[in-house]
């Protein structure tokens, strides 16, 4: 029997397995592991747009099934689930990093930080990090503690701007809503390709550039929604399979070198599409995804994701020369705080039943003012922690 969300949705553990790998990928990534001297997963980064894939089919799919419905969609709920879902751990990862920031930043380094901190609380941390042109993949961009927060800037954009826009045409233009995604995915791509020889660190950061990979999930949706997604057996065997190839070849050829997001990006876009639409259980790629591990670590993803990247930023802060058992270890201490904080922050938090509207806004608040309270950034360039004051 299968499990239904309180959306009506069914539930797919290949999809957290589809997380699992995008995850997985960027953490590697980041770790910059080597074989025979040649640096493994190169492209990793790319699993950021997995993600971006599979945050517009879930999103829009919970839309449109209850606008189905009922012929309404109750924004607010939206927003609480959002809220839910991104800041408590979000607050818990930033609180926890202080200590180690007022320890190792220099004063530079530490403005930069306190200035990154405050832009992620208010979901604008890519329009922060283009204004100081951080190259995401430059040497020097894993020293920026919080520079993997641009991401869930862009999807909390997307998610205040793409619920009311479909509300609108819903209302007015339903007929043409299909349409007017498909016009809205290609003008994005093609922004993003314009970005490629004007600002490629625009293009990378910005929404414009990146709504149209939210938007191709947006779409496969739809047609979930409409049509289904069981058609023909033998399509539902290959086209899986192909949507792996297509991710992993990614992963591996890409690099900083390859102009992204561009048509480059079609193919882990396209890829995640394929899989998302074709694959289930009963099909090899789909059994792989829906295996344990892979769920298990589908499900501690976000957390994961928030943080192996400070974790990783503090060690080469530290040293830069970090060793294979380094590396390792700083990966099996992002897994042990994402269990924690998906057990003892996550699923309490989104459990509605078990914290209510009123505890959700008032932790919430405390945790964003008490990160405020404990950063001061001074005219001379100084970082100050209130701690400091305690300690005299």
């Amino acid at each position: 029997m299968k499990k239904i969300s309180k959306f009506g949705i069914s539930y797919r553990p290949e999809i957290n397995g589809l997380r699992a790998i995008a995850v997985l990928a960027v953490i590697l990534y980041h770790a910059e592991f080597t074989i025979r001297g040649r640096e493994i997963f190169t492209g990793g980064y790319i699993g950021v747009d997995v993600f971006f894939v599979i945050s517009g089919y879930l999103i829009s799919k919970i839309i449109f099934t209850e606008l189905n419905a009922s012929n309404r969609f109750n924004i607010l709920n939206f927003y609480e689930r959002r809220i839910r879902r991104i800041l408590p751990v979000l607050l818990v990862v930033i609180l926890t990093s202080i200590p180690f920031a007022y320890l190792y930043l220099y004063p530079s380094g530490s403005v930069e930080y306190s200035k990154s901190i405050i832009a992620s609380l208010f979901f604008i941390s890519n329009f922060f990090f283009y204004s100081d042109k951080i190259a995401y993949g430059a040497e020097a961009a894993i020293l920026t503690p919080f520079l993997h927060t641009w991401s869930l800037s862009v999807e909390e954009q997307f998610y205040i701007i793409f619920p009311v826009a479909t509300l609108i045409v819903y209302k007015y233009l339903r007929q043409y809503l299909v349409l007017l995604i498909m016009i809205a995915a290609i003008l994005s791509i093609e922004l993003a390709y314009y970005e490629i020889s004007h600002d490629p660190t625009r293009g990378f950061y910005l929404l414009h550039s990146r709504v149209w990979e939210l938007l191709v999930g947006v779409l496969i949706a739809i047609i979930d929604i409409k049509i289904g997604r069981n058609h023909h057996y033998l399509l539902h065997q290959i086209l899986p399979i192909f949507g792996l190839i297509l991710i992993t070849y990614s992963y591996i050829f890409f690099n900083e070198a390859t102009p992204h997001p561009s048509y480059y990006t079609l193919f882990a876009v396209l890829g995640t599409g394929l899989i998302i639409f074709f694959s289930n259980k009963k099909e090899l790629v789909g059994a792989i995804l829906s295996s344990f591990p892979l769920v298990g670590i589908g499900l501690i993803s976000y957390s994961l994701y928030l943080w192996h990247f400070p974790i990783f930023s503090f060690a080469y802060i530290v040293s830069d020369d970090l060793s294979v058992l380094d590396k390792m270890s700083l990966i099996a201490l992002s897994f042990a705080l994402s269990i924690l904080t998906f057990y003892l922050i996550e699923k309490p938090f989104r459990n509605s039943n078990f914290i209510s509207r009123k505890t959700l806004l008032l932790s919430t608040l405390t945790g964003a003012m008490t990160i405020i309270f404990f950063i001061e950034i001074k005219g001379d360039g100084t970082l100050l922690f209130k701690i400091r004051l305690y300690c005299l």
